[in-house]
């Protein structure tokens, strides 16, 4: 039940991420073309910091950890690992490009573009995960690794509640300190296990 809640709140969270990026857009562009436009960029920071940053930290964090407690793991099929690039690619374009643009003054072009290429790739996003396409990479090992155990998703399942009850408290605004550090961390920890246990099955035979 813990993994199912987990793929759930990553569905949710990929929804709502693609949902605020288009809604971003529609917010933008009422901005750029009527006058008044500061009360519109004031709502698109709203959204964007007190909405997206979340539903986009959540969505990559749950989708991070769905690939290491499970067998899908993050190198063994393509559409996992495009998925891990165009994941990343998006929060450094939000982070870096998108954001610092909302303001009067930010470019056009990187508002409309930046906001509709992030709810495209999301969309392209939802498709790998439902065709799956491509063949296993060259570094899959011919045996599948073991799932988690069902704590080990229901730990997760805390995370990102714990990371919006501590950023609102502290800063006002929702922080994945605790979803970074799990999700750098446990892939460590992951590969460390995997060749503890490579070792083992080669000592055995």
């Amino acid at each position: 039940m813990s993994r199912k809640l987990l793929v759930w709140l990553h569905v949710v969270s990929s929804t709502g991420w693609m949902m605020m990026a288009l809604a971003l857009f529609v917010v933008v562009n009422h901005a750029l073309t009527t006058p008044g436009r500061l009360v519109a960029f004031e709502v698109a920071t709203l959204l964007d910091v007190q909405v997206l940053q979340f539903m986009a930290t959540t969505s990559a964090f749950s989708g991070l950890m769905l690939s290491g407690l499970t067998a899908w793991g993050y190198f063994r099929h393509w559409w996992v690992l495009a998925k891990v690039a165009i994941t990343f690619s998006q929060l450094y374009a939000g982070i870096f490009v998108l954001s610092p643009n909302l303001h009067p003054g930010g470019s056009p072009l990187l508002l409309r573009v930046g906001s509709l290429l992030m709810a495209s790739a999301l969309a392209c996003q939802v498709w790998l995960s439902v065709a799956k396409p491509f063949k296993r990479t060259p570094w899959a090992a011919p045996r599948k690794p073991k799932t988690a155990p069902p704590w080990g998703f229901a730990l997760c399942l805390a995370v990102p509640a714990f990371d919006y009850a501590l950023g609102q408290n502290l800063l006002g605004v929702p922080l994945p300190a605790v979803s970074a550090l799990v999700a750098a961390g446990y892939p460590i920890v992951r590969a460390v296990r995997l060749r503890s246990h490579s070792r083992e099955t080669a000592h055995s035979s």
